[in-house]
């Protein structure tokens, strides 16, 4: 803990540091970065700190800690800013709050061909496609696809237009009047291009546009006498007002804002982003603090500023729930204007409609608090009973579970999960490739798995640094044996149990070396278990298949000459896989990092050759 006489050298010099824009990083006595802040003036900011006023609970803690101070001087708050979000992103300090990782947010894309799709996509890439998001979850992404699909009668299928049009008849779909079937030869270009401006406008949260548009159509070709096309845009307008009824009206069609949703009590805080466009509330995100992490103004600025990071779809208005200072949200409004290109104004509304839309917000962050804590309580309750019931010395809060996985003696994988905190901690989640092992010896591989996992704990840093309080093998007392007399070996003091399975493949119990424990009364500690067991099984499952998958299609791609495996690989890296590689064009193919159009012509030759065989 800090003295008070280094309380009094930080705060001297604190105090001279100059009045200007800046950044600050809070370290402790090992040197780890513990908080990142900015300031307008750099000396009132640090220095109230250090000083004997009333700070909140979770900052005194944060400063109780600091033994030192760095600081970087900025031209202007704007700089201050981008750079203190760089520094986050860099340091992950402990105290700060920070959004996940922009990786995993889901997009909606649509490709750029002469009939375009859909497409769900993690990743935004350098090509003519339009991509739409990100979205809060894959469920919602996944969702809007295939209700515009529906709504608009796209393809569904494998097939690519105009090359497979006439080659086979169409599908159940057509039949049923949920595909336009571009397959038959009647669905031109210019008219499946008026489909896909109907689903851009529904994306850019513009129903009343497409609504208009089609409405239009109709009408036009009602005057003409066409009435069977008539018909056809009088289907597809049902099917939109049906698509934006779904949609929570919350303000005028015309209306495009984010609401961002505060709330905080003794024990956590939560915040909730609404996404409204076209007057409708199309989506929304959810995220729940940690009890370390310092949410004061200046810290939900830098979130703010975070988040649009990971969205280019700035909208005109920002709105916040919470009160904030001028000399934080004038650099906010001006780094999103200069991302957006126009204008965007960020304020906390004082009344009228938008108010009470930032009031809804907050309830809906005080909801997700609440049912976050209850989840929690209820996970915590059950890790009181497991270690009660193990005998464990302590209450586990982070659990590792190992399985292992293999398609014959090849691609042997052990995957390893983490739960903790009450909750699988997936950006914790590491695979084992078995290199050492020859055969299908489980016990040997899991020993290898775990030696090479435990000898990390030496670490001064990172997730392997951590020691988990208890150990889940998948498997039963053999294998338990075989990780304790590792764990002998190596000096280490940890619990480890396997998580026994019925004739049925679902968990039954856990066990020791000499013990089945049963778990069947206790339904909520039989719930977590049979989780974790199911997740680590999932995971190291599909890691052994991507494996598999990854070599079979480096291999398929090594057939043609001139290509090798680092070839290979870099062409599945820029493609985003096999089936995309055979859609490419030459030209594209071409563009690919280190391939150039000698090896693309092979390429492209060796797709389309294969295609004619079949």
């Amino acid at each position: 803990m800090q003295t008070q006489e280094e309380r009094k050298r930080l705060l001297q010099k604190a105090n001279e540091l100059p009045l200007c824009p800046g950044v600050y990083i809070m370290k402790n006595r090992e040197g780890r970065v513990i908080y990142v802040g900015k300031s307008r003036k750099l000396k009132n900011r640090v220095s109230q700190y250090f000083q004997n006023s009333h700070k909140g609970y979770k900052t005194e803690r944060m400063v109780s800690q600091v033994a030192d101070f760095e600081y970087f001087l900025c031209d202007t708050e704007m700089e201050a800013l981008t750079l203190e979000n760089t520094l986050i992103k860099q340091h992950t300090p402990k105290y700060n709050i920070r959004l996940k990782d922009a990786k995993s947010y889901p997009y909606i894309k649509i490709t750029a061909e002469p009939y375009p799709r859909l497409q769900f996509t993690r990743t935004r890439q350098k090509d003519k496609g339009r991509y739409f998001g990100p979205y809060s979850g894959a469920s919602v992404a996944g969702g809007v696809i295939r209700t515009l699909e529906k709504a608009l009668g796209l393809p569904t299928c494998n097939r690519r237009f105009p090359r497979d049009i006439g080659k086979e008849r169409p599908c159940l779909y057509h039949q049923l009047g949920q595909c336009c079937a571009p397959c038959t030869g009647k669905v031109s270009e210019e008219e499946y291009a008026e489909l896909i401006q109907c689903a851009t406008e529904i994306l850019r949260g513009n129903s009343a546009a497409a609504e208009a548009a089609v409405r239009e159509k109709m009408e036009h070709a009602a005057m003409e006498e066409r009435f069977e096309a008539a018909a056809i845009y009088r289907d597809r307008l049902f099917a939109l007002q049906k698509l934006s009824q779904k949609q929570k009206v919350v303000a005028s069609p015309d209306t495009a804002e984010d609401i961002f949703g505060f709330y905080r009590d003794d024990y956590g805080a939560a915040m909730v982003v609404f996404y409204v466009r076209g007057g409708a509330l199309l989506d929304k995100y959810e995220v729940v603090f940690g009890n370390d992490q310092i949410t004061d103004s200046e810290a939900l600025i830098s979130f703010v500023f975070d988040h649009y990071r990971t969205r280019p779809d700035i909208p005109p208005r920002v709105l916040l729930s919470f009160e904030a200072q001028d000399e934080d949200v004038e650099p906010l409004a001006a780094l999103l204007s200069e991302a957006a290109g126009r204008k965007v104004q960020v304020y906390p509304p004082q009344r009228g409609e938008r108010k009470k839309l930032c009031e809804l917000a907050v309830q809906n962050a005080a909801e997700k608090l609440a049912a976050t804590r209850r989840e929690t309580e209820k996970n915590d309750d059950a890790m009181i009973r497991l270690a009660s019931l193990l005998a464990l010395e302590v209450v586990p809060n982070r659990i590792e579970s190992y399985d292992i996985s293999n398609f014959g003696n090849e691609y042997k994988t052990c995957g390893m999960i983490v739960w903790e905190d009450g909750k699988f901690a997936r950006s914790e989640y590491r695979t084992f490739r078995i290199r050492d092992i020859e055969g299908t010896d489980d016990y040997a591989s899991m020993r290898e798995a775990l030696s090479r996992r435990l000898a990390h704990l030496q670490d001064a840093e990172g997730s392997f640094a951590k020691m988990p309080d208890l150990i889940l093998l998948d498997g039963g007392a053999a294998h338990v044996g075989v990780i304790r007399r590792l764990l002998e070996e190596m000096e280490l003091s940890i619990p480890v149990f396997g998580m026994v399975k019925d004739d049925f493949h679902k968990t039954r119990a856990l066990c020791s070396e000499h013990e089945e424990i049963s778990i069947a009364t206790d339904r909520a500690l039989f719930t977590v278990i049979y989780r974790i067991q199911e997740e680590v099984h999932r995971y190291s499952v599909k890691r052994m298949s991507d494996a598999k998958r990854g070599s079979l299609r480096t291999s398929a791609l090594e057939k043609i000459p001139g290509v090798g495996s680092a070839k290979a690989k870099c062409l599945l890296s820029h493609f985003g896989g096999l089936a995309p590689l055979k859609r490419a064009s030459e030209e594209q193919i071409a563009a690919a990092p280190g391939i150039g159009p000698v090896l693309a012509r092979a390429v492209y030759a060796h797709f389309h050759k294969q295609g004619k065989e079949e």
